[in-house]
């Protein structure tokens, strides 16, 4: 019997394929239904491709709009799970143009599958892992016992500190690097012999390290980070007991969104810690008062001028403008913010404007 996908998870596919490739994406029954769609309204309708390509098993490419029932230009790739097809992703577009996107989707429901597969196998060691993994970062309740017993089995203690570490792919991520990037994070996370590690649909990598193991390997996270910092992040959290995981894998995130660079250590925040806990309302009305009405050219005029210690010159010279230019752009936000960037106390409301602008 072929493999269901429900509905939620069917959407998460065609968000994350529309990220990258711009196109509206439909996930099709084998009876032709559309299930989830970037485009709401087309969701629940009969797809008569889409239902074509499940039942022969072939690609189908349309390259006019309204050819067949329900289809518009684009392709249409069925996708098959032990010999039985799952689903048919649909791509509207030029043919040409959106082919080669088809294969992240088929990425996507691979390691989906994959992982569906591990965790219905209960003794299996990757789907062991994976569940006290996620469970410690999310806060998830494990059986007592089964944690003992576990840790003792891979000789973790249980009385150390450990850290979350969070290696993310972001919107630059393509499917023609997935082999490349994979083996790259999975090199890294395996030099440190540590067992705590598994991946999170749909472009995560978590792994729980000794504290005493990532005093000793944390030099290659900075450099993987380095090397693939378009198209990855890696956020480390803060050192904690095993049962604070979650705290850990909390502070990882805080420190991706603080926006500091591809590598984010959360001992290293300072500002962000305070900034990344105040609620959405609030945050939204400070930069109302302070940041918002900013171009991007002032707010990276800002940036340079605080990244040089507010010095005019070495500010000037960073811009490549020179230094009276450089006194007219603070001026002007002066001006249209009502906060003078060379004096401390509104130099500072305004660092923290563009900080939280970050976060947010």
């Amino acid at each position: 019997m072929a493999e269901q996908i429900d509905q939620k998870t069917a959407q998460q596919i065609v968000d994350t394929v529309k990220e990258v490739c711009g196109h509206n994406i439909n996930f099709i029954r084998p009876d032709g239904i559309i299930t989830a769609s970037t485009d709401p309204e087309r969701v629940g309708t009969y797809h008569e491709i889409g239902q074509q390509a499940a039942r022969t098993g072939q690609t189908i490419e349309v390259t006019e709009d309204d050819s067949f029932y329900g289809s518009r230009k684009g392709i249409n790739m069925p996708f098959s799970h032990h010999g039985e097809t799952v689903a048919v992703i649909g791509i509207s577009g030029e043919p040409d143009e959106v082919r080669r996107f088809a294969l992240l989707a088929q990425r996507i429901i691979q390691l989906l599958l994959r992982e569906r597969e591990l965790d219905t196998q209960s003794h299996d060691k990757l789907a062991q892992i994976g569940y006290v993994v996620r469970s410690l970062c999310q806060g998830q309740e494990i059986n007592h016992d089964f944690l003992v017993d576990f840790l003792e089995k891979y000789g973790l203690p249980k009385t150390a500190k450990y850290r979350t570490i969070s290696i993310r792919l972001n919107s630059r991520y393509h499917p023609a690097n997935s082999g490349m990037i994979e083996q790259k994070i999975l090199q890294c996370i395996r030099i440190t012999d540590s067992p705590l590690h598994t991946f999170v649909y749909p472009a995560e990598y978590l792994q729980i390290l000794e504290e005493k193991k990532w005093q000793k390997w944390s030099y290659a996270y900075e450099k993987l980070a380095a090397s693939y910092g378009e198209i990855l992040n890696v956020g480390v959290g803060s050192a904690q007991i095993l049962e604070r995981q979650n705290l850990s894998y909390e502070h990882a995130k805080l420190a991706i969104r603080a926006g500091v660079g591809p590598f984010a250590l959360y001992d290293r925040l300072d500002i962000e810690i305070l900034l990344g806990g105040i609620p959405k309302e609030l945050a939204e009305s400070y930069l109302e008062k302070t940041v918002q009405d900013m171009d991007k050219k002032e707010k990276h005029v800002l940036r340079v001028y605080f990244e040089h210690e507010m010095s005019l010159k070495e500010s000037a010279e960073a811009l490549f403008i020179h230094k009276n230019t450089m006194q007219y752009q603070l001026d002007k936000i002066a001006k249209d913010t009502g906060y003078n960037p060379r004096k401390f106390r509104d130099a500072a409301a305004l660092y923290m404007g563009l900080k939280l602008c970050k976060l947010q």
